[in-house]
């Protein structure tokens, strides 16, 4: 069977809710209010899916040194994947509230460890209900899976290499916040503002259709190939504020048949954690 590598619709996750190689894992989270995420999946979810916390389990704790989402070790995420139930033969779908800003973390992320067989759901849990399927509450779990990592090499970059990248002109840096984060006018979240000298913006958001679902594939990628003015894939890098909704990009460019980007995991957040490093307003 033909598995979904980027993206599923809500028609397609429904014929195989029963599935038992399926693992659906809602994500849904707010930055300002990290409890709601976990609290709204109770209230109402697609059946039969598990819940995953940004902060807790798509995310090492932060350090001093660190951004606010650092990656987990490949073992330490892969424990997480078991409880989750996922398994390295599972077909997993991960789904948010928010166009699939938080969605693409888990699916980078599972990528980053070898694993393929994953998508996002288009349109979210607001598609599923809006479609007027089943809907479940409480809290769900699924039997531990057994997930052994195969991390992919060049997946991400570090702030050090970071650090030399921004002098080679040869590389492209994409930033996917907002635009007035971009230019410093606010900076809600971190504690500088402002970008990281020589990278251009694109707003994630403008990923999206209508409905938060994601633009099609041939839009997705007239936009980044004018972006990216011939850069290669392999030459460019995404971030934002703490490497989440910067795999955003890489999913929709990956859904347009551009592949081999790379993120900066550590992003913004880690960027300004040393004040020698350099800093661009406007």
């Amino acid at each position: 069977m033909a598995s979904y590598t980027n993206l599923i619709e809500v028609e397609d996750l429904l014929s195989h809710l029963d599935d038992p190689q399926w693992t659906i894992v809602d994500c849904r989270f707010d930055l300002t209010n990290p409890n709601w995420g976990f609290e709204d999946y109770q209230l109402g979810h697609i059946p039969g899916s598990v819940y995953a916390h940004l902060d807790h389990d798509l995310s090492a704790p932060p350090s001093p040194e660190t951004g606010r989402h650092p990656l987990p070790s490949p073992s330490e995420f892969s424990i997480t994947l078991e409880r989750l139930g996922v398994s390295n033969n599972s077909q997993v779908v991960a789904l948010d509230t928010s166009g699939g800003s938080f969605a693409a973390r888990l699916w980078w992320m599972l990528k980053w460890l070898g694993h393929n067989s994953v998508a996002v759901l288009n349109g979210g849990w607001n598609a599923w209900k809006s479609a007027g399927f089943f809907i479940a509450q409480g809290i769900e779990n699924k039997p531990r899976g057994k997930f052994v990592p195969n991390p992919q090499i060049g997946k991400f970059i570090t702030t050090p290499e970071m650090v030399e990248l921004i002098r080679n002109p040869a590389f492209k840096v994409i930033d996917a916040r907002a635009p007035e984060r971009y230019r410093g006018e606010i900076e809600p979240l971190d504690p500088v503002a402002g970008h990281i000298p020589g990278s251009i913006n694109r707003f994630h958001e403008k990923n999206l259709a209508r409905a938060g679902r994601l633009k099609p594939p041939e839009i997705l990628r007239k936009e980044f190939e004018e972006i990216l003015a011939g850069t290669p894939p392999s030459q460019v890098i995404v971030y934002c504020g703490s490497g989440v909704t910067s795999c955003h990009h890489l999913l929709a460019m990956e859904y347009a048949g551009i592949q081999g980007a790379k993120l900066y995991a550590g992003s913004w957040s880690e960027w300004i954690r040393d004040p020698d490093r350099p800093i661009e307003l406007g």
